[in-house]
């Protein structure tokens, strides 16, 4: 792919970082959100905390953190009408009694900080100058708002979920609080960080769930150093397979038809590590495209794959 994906699609992905405050409404269940929970490490942002129907203190629940916080619930409430629906597939497979039950705790990306915050920041530590230069220029011209110069803030995005997020969920919710019932979630540049949360804090997070993976950081193939980046940073960083679980997808339609070769590659690669059906599952699904709607159709596959009794 020589040339930078449309303008119109990667607007879309800009967007998708807004949506409206109401609190969303919930088929099953219930959602509690902290306002504009504060950290001293990135900006403050809503937290809005999903409990299954029958939520009870009398018994533990495992801990799935997803990003993207506003976009996870209710159609009505995002900017584009389009939802993952995390209650009404997780309280459906709940009903088989197979899966552990869990809260979700969605926290909403920072707006204009979403791309620093959740971009891999060792990784990119890895690029020359050169190569840092042309991804600040890649993204500029894809009118990813940054400043002057793009420097990736993800680390202390992970240092707030884990620090600070977490500490306050295992306090205030009846869950467990070791890493075999922490999990994290999230699509696109959510997909990245959760798979950077995996590899950077591996005694907190016991699975990861990766779709649609935005393995360019950009959005073009061409002259782009990030995939080998993050390649390389997985081949040294991916946490020992006996004991964490990851998932990986994507499509081949709009944003996503930039990821299946270079997912191909991440696969070869978790063979090599010693990631096999028992802790790891790959998935293409052919004519689905990078969008809520197409998240939410194929959600249950990882949440299956993660809670499974």
């Amino acid at each position: 792919m020589k040339k930078l994906i449309s303008t119109a699609i990667i607007l879309s992905f800009i967007l998708s970082v807004k949506a409206q405050i109401t609190l969303p409404k919930v088929v099953h269940g219930k959602i509690k959100r902290i306002e504009n929970f504060e950290s001293k490490y990135i900006t403050s942002r809503h937290v809005d905390i999903w409990m299954p129907e029958g939520y009870s203190k009398s018994k533990k629940y495992a801990v799935l953190y997803m990003h993207d916080g506003q976009m996870l619930f209710d159609p009505e409430s995002s900017w584009n009408k389009q939802a993952w629906n995390v209650d009404d597939a997780a309280s459906k497979l709940f009903q088989s009694n197979k899966l552990k039950e869990f809260i979700v705790v969605g926290i909403w990306n920072g707006g204009e900080t979403r791309h620093s915050d959740y971009f891999p920041q060792e990784p990119f530590k890895y690029l020359s100058t050169s190569q840092k230069d042309t991804i600040n220029a890649q993204l500029k011209r894809s009118h990813v708002p940054i400043k002057k110069t793009f420097n990736p803030q993800s680390n202390n995005y992970l240092k707030f979920v884990v620090e600070e997020l977490k500490p306050y969920i295992d306090k205030t919710y009846s869950v467990y609080s070791n890493k075999e019932n922490t999990f994290v979630m999230g699509s696109s540049m959510g997909g990245l960080i959760s798979m950077y949360a995996i590899c950077e804090y591996p005694k907190i997070f016991g699975g990861a769930a990766c779709l649609s993976t935005h393995w360019t950081g950009t959005f073009t193939l061409d002259n782009n150093p990030m995939p080998d980046a993050f390649i390389e940073y997985l081949n040294k960083n991916l946490p020992n397979p006996k004991n964490h679980k990851i998932y990986f997808d994507c499509g081949d339609e709009t944003l996503d038809k930039l990821y299946p070769e270079i997912q191909k590659e991440v696969d070869q690669l978790m063979v090599k590590k010693g990631y096999n059906e028992n802790n790891w599952l790959t998935k293409f699904f052919p004519g689905e495209n990078h969008s809520e709607n197409a998240w939410s159709k194929r959600l249950n596959i990882p949440l299956i794959f993660l809670f499974k009794k």
